[in-house]
């Protein structure tokens, strides 16, 4: 049997390398996980309700890109939000944003540009699914730093010029997983500059816009209309996993321009898998209630809060923008994973497995992501033990 070789060098995935690399040693205390990005915040009360009413309707197949009760209910807030008016044609429903990230590349990026192998572009580190999609359509993933020399985001204007000819993609998470950092209006507006002046398409991840310290981060579908940029260069992921804390309703949307949306549409109907209809439902109220939204991002202010005085005078501690991970400094991410396990039982998970090297370097080697999803009382004992006892 012959397989692609495109994979071929490609890591384990990053959960069973932390498995590989702990689950062989016992836990030095109570085991506390601060490793998935699973919310933990109860669930809306009305998914129940909402769920138990449209049980008849898993009899039913479910349209493809969605109902118009729900995408008129993602339109909505998108204008309440960001301000900006879609038709529903600009939209499509997704089984997460997971989905959505790599069908959008195979429906979009080019086989190839100006003649030569296509590039996509990601940070580094990353989400798993952005190098994967590039690899799944021969195009070549380019890995720019996103460190704290560059403000935890990828400086894409900086890459050489026979490399950006050739972008066809180029993702973007914000706020950014791991780090926590927030793309700024400028931010957005000086790629949209760059992706017209080289022809390529902006992929926003946007599943955590809702997680914030201080201020709601900036979208890219806002900036994209204030700064006048072509509607087919910019498509945002958004997700109810982290916004509603549904990651098991496996819910989200993509949205941008007429003629892509077109094509991701096609491909849905003749490879995807549409949503079912009491899951939509439920979406449906859940992109149209914002009080669930408000109380659980109160509950991750606390939470920012609880960090900042745990690591309170620390070397290198960052406190994020949005989302709800700690980057934290150390010598090297897998020895304190390791160490932090067998001595205290708190799991974290080590910066490199969400990174690649790169000329021998690996941006996530001296991290490690830290998971804020748990109550706050566990929480505040995890990251204390782990205060002490890899800076104590």
């Amino acid at each position: 049997m012959v397989f692609p070789q495109r994979f071929s060098n490609l890591p384990d995935y990053a959960f069973p390398r932390l498995r590989t690399l702990l689950d062989a040693h016992a836990p030095g205390g109570e085991a506390i996980a601060m490793t998935i990005g699973e919310p933990r915040h109860p669930m809306p009360d009305f998914v129940g309700p909402v769920l138990a009413d449209s049980l008849a309707e898993f009899a039913i197949y479910p349209p493809n890109d969605g109902t118009p009760e729900l995408l008129g209910a993602i339109s909505g807030w998108l204008q309440r939000r960001y301000g900006v008016d879609l038709a529903q044609n600009r939209i499509m429903v997704l089984n997460g944003t997971r989905e959505g990230l790599f069908n959008a590349a195979v429906a979009l990026c080019p086989e190839e540009k100006n003649g030569k192998r296509p590039v996509v572009l990601m940070p580094n580190p990353f989400y798993q699914v952005y190098a994967i999609a590039a690899l799944a359509l021969g195009a070549e993933p380019i890995y720019v730093p996103a460190t704290a020399a560059t403000g935890f985001l990828p400086d894409y204007a900086s890459l050489p010029k026979d490399i950006l000819d050739r972008v066809a993609v180029a993702y973007l998470c914000s706020p950014a997983n791991p780090q926590g950092a927030v793309a700024s209006r400028d931010y957005w507006a000086g790629l949209m500059a760059l992706a017209e002046q080289y022809d390529f398409r902006i992929f926003a991840d946007e599943c955590y816009s809702e997680i914030w310290r201080k201020t709601p981060p900036a979208g890219a579908l806002e900036v994209a209309e204030a700064t006048g940029t072509d509607p087919e260069r910019v498509f945002v992921f958004h997700s109810l996993s982290k916004r509603s804390n549904l990651p098991g309703l496996r819910s989200g949307f993509v949205a941008g321009g007429q003629q892509g949306m077109a094509r991701i549409r096609q491909l849905r109907a003749f490879a995807g898998a549409p949503l079912p209809l009491p899951i939509q439902r439920v979406s449906e109220r859940a992109w149209a209630d914002e009080a669930h939204v408000e109380a659980s991002r109160a509950l991750y202010q606390q939470k920012f809060a609880v960090a900042d005085q745990v690591f309170a005078g620390m070397q290198g501690y960052q406190g994020p923008e949005g989302g709800f991970f700690l980057w934290l400094p150390v010598p090297d991410g897998e020895t304190a994973a390791l160490k932090l396990w067998q001595e205290t039982g708190v799991r974290v998970l080590p910066g490199a497995y969400l990174s690649r090297d790169v000329n021998g370097d690996n941006p996530g080697q001296g991290y490690i992501r830290v998971a804020m999803v748990a109550p706050i009382d566990e929480m505040q004992r995890g990251l204390t033990r782990l205060r002490d006892c890899l800076y104590g």
